[in-house]
């Protein structure tokens, strides 16, 4: 497993992850490109967005889908990566979660394959993207709204700056009476390598846990989360 979880930045702002990824990747297969979270009217945006992006990647080779069913008939190996936008998390986890995508994209992980998810495609990597309901708005009355699951139970939220957190506190601290959170600033990027687990970029994060919340930054990542 080689999974990239950003906070929702993008290019120059996350240009250190992106590096990252660019030299994990084989540069003979092209990335597919996710871009489900987003409404259908605007994928046009979206694969002019990502022609864009790659070229953080030192590579221009990519095919995008824009459907579930779509997706559905990607054998997974014949692509370097999966790329997974954002977008409305409930939208995007819907289609995952139909045609047997979810199950696909999880069998692709636990058999070495490489994911990077910005804003909703980290979110839905979390324990259960509730999480972002503020934010989103269940606009596809999802009921079943578990995640993948893979940070040791810890959903996850991003996009945090001041005006976010003055919005989202109240209903992030209820959540986590149930659910713990780590809340992520666009600069930030969550890697985990198989068993290892590692943050990069420069801003403080926020973790909520039991009904409370405090700041943090990366020194302390790995007893916070793995050493639970």
């Amino acid at each position: 497993m080689k999974l990239f979880l950003c906070g929702g930045g993008s290019g120059k702002q996350i240009n250190f992850a992106l590096n990252k990824f660019s030299k994990l990747i084989d540069k003979n297969k092209p990335i597919l490109y996710i871009p489900l979270a987003m409404n259908d009217d605007d994928y046009d945006n979206c694969e002019s967005w990502f022609s864009s992006e790659i070229n953080f990647l030192n590579t221009n080779k990519y095919e995008m889908v824009k459907s579930s069913y779509e997706l559905s008939q990607k054998n997974f190996n014949d692509y370097s990566s999966l790329f997974i936008g954002g977008g409305n998390t409930y939208k995007l986890l819907k289609d995952l979660k139909a045609n047997n995508n979810f199950k696909k994209i999880k069998e692709y992980l636990d058999n070495g394959g490489i994911v990077f998810g910005g804003s909703a495609g980290a979110i839905i990597f979390g324990k259960d993207i509730d999480i972002c309901l503020n934010d989103d708005g269940n606009i596809v009355n999802l009921n079943n709204t578990s995640g993948f699951n893979c940070l040791n139970d810890y959903s996850i939220l991003c996009h945090f700056n001041n005006s976010n957190f003055k919005k989202n506190k109240k209903y992030l601290t209820n959540y986590s009476k149930n659910y713990k959170t780590i809340y992520l600033p666009e600069e930030d990027v969550i890697i985990i390598s198989d068993d290892k687990l590692e943050f990069i970029g420069k801003k403080k994060y926020i973790i909520f846990k039991d009904g409370t919340y405090f700041y943090h930054n990366f020194a302390n990542i790995k007893k916070d989360i793995k050493d639970e």
